[in-house]
């Protein structure tokens, strides 16, 4: 009986632990589907970026949990509560979830000052005006817009009413936030400080946030686990550092930006590119179809007979190092970074050592 109570006592442990549990979500619009069988759970201070190229279906599952859009088949839970699940007739309006949202275009009320489109979610709460200003001087302090209380947002840059955004999703101290690609309005310089801003206020108050966006490093420096979307589903969740080490489907590989995927056959002599050179001994894998060869651990040396060769068709600077455009045998293509520029027509040499190598 003991352990049947302590069983039940870490299941139930486990379930106060999640504040997003999706089982089985799908959703299709106009007849089309954006997203098939989707599963994700999100832990309790923990940051969940959702990641992938636009109508991959990142928004839309946001908006499921938001309880902006009714899935068609699967189940929503949020803090163990069940808000959505079609089967049951159980759908949980958005304003009934206790989760606060920062979309890309800011959403701020421009007859309203700064002041009054934080302290709104706590007006529409019935929060007595006494407590509702503290906490709207609190949370504005917190974004460092305190002296812009009384102005509009017409009169605010882009990155002030982002701010102006992020004070009135945290004034109501929500355990989830929902993030909608909230910098991608915003140029590049002041995106890395908002990136920076948003880690720090999660990790300060302790947030649980998915956090949707297009931008790797966005993703990778915001985030605990990055969930890869392609097509409506999630191709790959993991740990950001996991992701770039394994990642897995040559999907996952292209969209991060790792290195040329490229098709293999095994011969006699070991695997080759198809009409190109040996680059692994037969025992490197048992099985493969594709391999990615990694930019930056691919080496350039003297073209050599007993060396993978091909003809540089370009090189570029990329502001913190040169990269290569090389074509290999066979008309294979890869993308290598190298120590100085490498003219166009040169013939170079590829050492390509094991750890270049991830297969598929």
């Amino acid at each position: 009986m003991k352990d049947v109570d302590a069983a039940a006592g870490a299941f139930s442990t486990a379930a106060e632990e999640e504040v997003v549990r999706l089982t089985g979500l799908s959703v299709s619009l106009g007849g089309a589907p954006v997203l098939s069988d989707v599963g994700l759970t999100l832990r309790r201070g923990r940051v969940t970026a959702l990641l992938g190229p636009s109508g991959c279906g990142k928004t839309t599952l946001l908006r499921v949990v938001a309880g902006l859009l009714e899935p068609e088949a699967g189940i929503v839970h949020l803090r163990g509560r069940l808000v959505a699940d079609p089967r049951r007739g159980v759908f949980v309006p958005p304003e009934a979830r206790g989760l606060a949202m920062v979309f890309q275009d800011y959403a701020l009320w421009p007859h309203m000052t700064v002041a009054a489109n934080v302290g709104f979610p706590l007006e529409m709460q019935g929060v007595p005006a006494r407590r509702r200003a503290a906490r709207v001087d609190e949370a504005l302090a917190r974004v460092g817009l305190s002296k812009l209380a009384a102005r509009r947002p017409g009169d605010l840059s882009g990155g002030q009413q982002q701010r102006v955004a992020i004070a009135r999703a945290i004034v109501t101290e929500p355990e989830l936030v929902l993030f909608d690609e909230p910098l991608s309005n915003l140029d590049r310089e002041l995106r890395e400080i908002m990136v920076e801003e948003i880690a720090s206020h999660v990790a300060d108050l302790g947030l649980s946030a998915l956090y949707v966006t297009h931008d790797q490093t966005e993703a990778f420096s915001l985030a605990d686990e990055v969930a890869v979307m392609r097509q409506g589903r999630i191709e790959q969740l993991a740990p950001p550092e996991d992701l770039l080490a394994a990642p897995a489907s040559p999907h996952v590989a292209e969209f991060l930006r790792l290195g040329a995927v490229l098709p293999v056959v095994r011969g006699p002599d070991g695997w080759h590119l198809p009409g190109g050179a040996v680059i692994a001994p037969a025992s490197a894998v048992d099985a493969a179809s594709r391999v990615l060869l990694r930019a930056r651990a691919v080496r350039v040396v003297p073209p050599d007979g007993g060396r993978v060769e091909g003809r540089v068709l370009r090189g570029l600077f990329r502001g913190d190092g040169y990269s290569a455009t090389v074509e290999l045998a066979g008309g294979h293509r890869v993308q290598i970074v190298t120590a100085t520029r490498l003219a166009p027509g040169s013939r170079v040499g590829l050492d390509i050592p094991p750890e270049a190598l991830h297969w598929f």
